[in-house]
């Protein structure tokens, strides 16, 4: 009986285990985007639309990444196994928060399987427009934190419009190297306001 305990509860680890290695080769997909200009180490993006499927974090337990790799390894009313995507992100700011993956472009919204669990929900993304600030090492609270007050106060110096939160972007297993992580902070931002900035920096 333990054995059978065993698979089942595990088998969502494993997989994912095997998913996680192409990462390391910079093999998963990733959201496309267009690079729409550079200054300083700032990029602004224009995402294309995506689908996430997203989960609460409660005080910002550990449990959201178990429950959105659940659902992409099989717990879902298919118990179809969906590709790993990169980044996993995660919202910054407020008491609770969300934790997101991307789902592969190749799913249209009614071509993906409900999930099993009542926490996670499926959620378009539509068409955005971001500035994003690049980092490795670790992303602790403490860098992102540091980051975003960083990428917000070059913002506002260049005249750029936040118009909305901060979102933090991992790439990376837990396994690889601190100098070889690829962490990002991410803010959604007015066009309107970017023709200020193109006339001095961009």
């Amino acid at each position: 009986m333990r054995t059978s305990n065993t698979n089942g509860p595990y088998r969502w680890l494993a997989a994912l285990l095997l998913a996680l290695i192409p990462a390391m080769a910079n093999s998963v997909e990733e959201p496309k985007f267009e690079l729409l200009a550079q200054f300083d180490d700032i990029e602004i993006r224009r995402y294309a639309p995506t689908i996430q499927a997203v989960t609460a974090m409660p005080g910002y337990s550990s449990g959201g990444f178990r429950r959105l790799a659940g659902y992409i390894f099989g717990g879902n009313d298919k118990e179809q196994s969906i590709a790993m995507t990169a980044p996993v992100q995660e919202t910054m700011t407020g008491s609770d928060g969300e934790m997101a993956f991307t789902l592969p472009s190749e799913y249209a919204l009614d071509d993906l399987p409900n999930p099993d669990s009542d926490d996670v929900e499926l959620r378009p993304v539509p068409e955005r427009l971001v500035a994003v600030i690049i980092f490795s090492g670790r992303a602790s609270d403490k860098k992102a934190e540091e980051k975003w007050r960083e990428l917000s106060a070059k913002l506002n110096a260049n005249n750029i419009e936040i118009t909305g939160e901060p979102l933090l972007n991992q790439y990376n297993p837990p396994w690889t190297l601190p100098f070889l992580r690829r962490n990002e902070v991410m803010v959604t931002v007015s066009e309107a306001s970017l023709p200020a900035a193109e006339a001095g920096i961009l």
